[in-house]
């Protein structure tokens, strides 16, 4: 039996990325669906869901960052991943695109080859959460409904900072967040808060993380920020 192929959908109004789109990935087992808006993006969602959306963020009539907020919103929607694509190259649009819940940003014009490789790190991490709003990575299991994270069945004792802070970091695997990019996510307007207040909160849920070996899993990218890795190193 031929396997099914990932579906993903293109929501973008400009014909030549769009082509330069369905080249890059032409030869990988993907459907490509293609939307020039967001209602016909809906369309396309409600003949089939999507497994990955890649979403320009300058659309006529609404943009990719109030799309991405709507699709948040839906239950049905809120999971698949989104790799927001844009000119704003500044760190600012950056922030905010990830802070709407894009799980990637990708700037215009981009490589080919980068985008396929953006598009299968996102897809070898599987779906996020499960149908309960659990997040699983190894035995470290993360319930969005009841807010509460676990290392094979021993809680975990996180404040409100860190819990969001593993959060982001778990949301964003793989990839490297800068400082600014956590101020701004999990203390948002608050004021009187610097890169050291970043620091000083991931060494405290690394020593929570300690005791089960899983501080491994957040990797300092020094001068940039810090990276939440896939697998820990064992003890």
């Amino acid at each position: 039996m031929q396997a099914k192929k990932t579906r993903i959908l293109i929501i973008e109004d400009e014909d030549a990325i769009k082509e330069m789109i369905k080249m890059a990935l032409e030869a990988e087992p993907f459907d490509l669906v293609e939307a020039p808006d967001t209602k016909c993006a809906d369309r396309c969602i409600a003949q089939a869901i999507p497994q990955l959306i890649l979403l320009d963020w300058m659309l006529p009539g609404q943009s990719g960052i109030e799309y991405i907020k709507k699709l948040r919103k839906n239950p049905i929607t809120e999971n698949i991943p989104i790799i927001l694509l844009t000119a704003k190259a500044e760190e600012e649009n950056k922030i905010k695109g990830l802070d709407v819940g894009a799980d990637d940003y990708i700037i215009k014009p981009f490589s080919p080859r980068e985008l396929l490789s953006r598009i299968k790190v996102i897809l070898r991490r599987g779906p996020l959460l499960n149908m309960d709003g659990l997040i699983k990575v190894e035995d470290l299991l993360f319930n969005t409904k009841t807010h509460q994270v676990t290392i094979k069945s021993e809680l975990l004792p996180l404040t409100v900072k860190t819990y969001e802070l593993l959060y982001f970091f778990i949301r964003h695997k793989g990839q490297t967040v800068s400082r600014g990019q956590l101020l701004s996510h999990v203390w948002g307007d608050e004021k009187d808060v610097t890169d050291r207040t970043v620091d000083v909160h991931v060494r405290r849920l690394r020593k929570i993380l300690e005791p089960y070996g899983y501080e491994s899993l957040i990797e300092t990218v020094h001068g940039v920020g810090y990276k939440f890795k896939t697998h820990h190193s064992p003890l």
